[in-house]
């Protein structure tokens, strides 16, 4: 089970990252959180709500570029094959698909065009080495290189 840690997300933040960090850390939708959080400054305890969002400030460390790597990493230590493209795996590989509107994540229409795209670049990166490797070329390199 992958244990996750919460951050302050200041490359997604408005004023600090607090929002983005503790929605990435739920799951949610940034605005979601940032509307409950302004709802509950006007409408509950305003200063309860100002302290708490400082008091986090400082609390939470910033999120770390490699973040994401760094997760993958022990994920794929603890047990799963770990079949990489050229050893190189980023947070945008994934789709995150969205199932309703708070969630965080892509909506089925565009994750299926998402998908589609990167389907059809590595289709063509596929035929484009096959040519190669089928080619007169390939094969007049092969014996060179066994001399």
């Amino acid at each position: 089970m992958k244990k996750k840690t919460i951050y302050r997300d200041t490359k997604h933040g408005r004023i600090a990252g607090v929002c983005a960090g503790i929605a990435e850390y739920f799951g949610l939708e940034v605005w979601l959180v940032r509307i409950l959080t302004v709802t509950a400054f006007f409408l509950l305890a305003g200063p309860f709500i100002f302290v708490s969002y400082i008091a986090c400030w400082f609390i939470f460390d910033k999120k770390p570029v490699n973040a994401a790597v760094v997760e993958e990493q022990t994920v794929t230590a603890s047990g799963s094959k770990g079949w990489r493209n050229s050893g190189t795996t980023s947070q945008q590989d994934k789709v995150e698909l969205k199932t309703r509107v708070w969630q965080a994540g892509e909506p089925p229409r565009q994750a299926f065009h998402d998908i589609t795209n990167r389907f059809q670049f590595i289709e063509t990166r596929l035929r484009k080495m096959e040519t190669y490797v089928t080619s007169r070329e390939f094969q007049l390199n092969r014996e060179i290189s066994q001399l």
